[in-house]
């Protein structure tokens, strides 16, 4: 991608998304593309911003989030703040998901067993039978 700006189409074909996402952002105040009358132009900040959006709704943050952490971007620091807040978040957020999968592991493991003993019953019942 260049510096040039870039339509809704243009961007909507880069990212793998729909017009209609993108309009979202920007109502949400995520995105801020420059209006030309209908037509809205997306920058290269525009670019970075919907990567950022993109990689933490992949990762399962919340938009109010992933607006925090892009709000923490600071050009004088090249964001520096910006990506140690992400790093905290990140670390935050796989822990979150280590004891989901924890949990959700646990629970297939009950259903494994109740799986085996009706099919036990099931065999008792044909043996009965």
């Amino acid at each position: 991608m260049t510096n040039e700006v870039m339509t809704i189409r243009e961007m909507c074909d880069a990212f793998d998304v729909t017009p209609r996402t993108l309009r979202f952002y920007e109502a949400k105040e995520l995105l801020f593309p420059i209006r030309e009358g209908q037509k809205r132009l997306f920058t290269k900040r525009d670019r970075a911003r919907l990567t950022l959006i993109l990689r933490g709704k992949k990762f399962g943050f919340a938009l109010e989030e992933i607006r925090q952490l892009l709000d923490l971007y600071k050009e004088e620091d090249h964001g520096e703040t910006q990506m140690r807040e992400t790093l905290v978040a990140y670390h935050v957020k796989l822990a979150e998901m280590e004891a989901q999968k924890q949990a959700l592991i646990a629970v297939m493991t009950d259903l494994e067993d109740e799986i085996a003993f009706v099919e036990g019953q099931i065999e008792g019942l044909k043996r009965e039978g």
